[in-house]
């Protein structure tokens, strides 16, 4: 795995500092969005906690700077408005971060359903995100509670069915 590469924001004191200045906060907010974005995508991983503020990203141990929880909870709050994030728990502690919004991760698998001549057929939540049919594909590897809920989107839409069956889930699509 090559190293991440963090923007040159990420070693300016500032960046850790929610700014005064409106506009700057504005922009500020959305260099953060972006590199949670890409930061956790580079791990893998699709949850963060707002008192994590041992984590890398959000503690930068060369400059000793770190975000508090609160501007942490801003940068989610805005990527939640981008269709990026949901909040797990009422206190808004624990997020779900999507790399794409729902809608994109969306049509990606129903996009690769229908290349792979998939439709009407049932296909369970494992197959689509590590099947070795989905491998290459941007959405292989994902979290599967994030796929459950970009499934669902498709659902509305009358694309697919998601049926529970036990501890598991098989999806039909139309």
């Amino acid at each position: 795995m090559t190293e991440f590469q963090w923007p040159w924001e990420y070693t300016f004191p500032p960046f850790f500092t929610l700014q005064p200045h409106e506009e700057t906060r504005n922009q500020q907010i959305k260099v953060w969005a972006d590199l949670v974005l890409r930061y956790l995508k580079y791990l893998n991983k699709y949850q963060v906690n707002i008192n994590e503020s041992t984590f890398p990203l959000f503690n930068n141990e060369t400059l000793k700077r770190r975000l508090s929880p609160e501007t942490i909870l801003v940068i989610l709050e805005y990527l939640q408005r981008t269709g990026h994030a949901a909040p797990l728990d009422k206190r808004r502690i624990e997020w779900q971060v999507y790399w794409y919004t729902l809608e994109e991760y969306a049509n990606m698998v129903y996009d690769w359903i229908q290349q792979t001549g998939q439709l009407n057929t049932i296909c369970t939540l494992y197959e689509i995100a590590s099947g070795e049919n989905s491998e290459g594909m941007e959405f292989h590897g994902i979290d599967e509670k994030v796929l459950l809920n970009a499934l669902r989107t498709l659902e509305i839409k009358g694309k697919c069915e998601v049926v529970e069956l036990d501890d598991s889930y098989g999806i039909k699509f139309f």
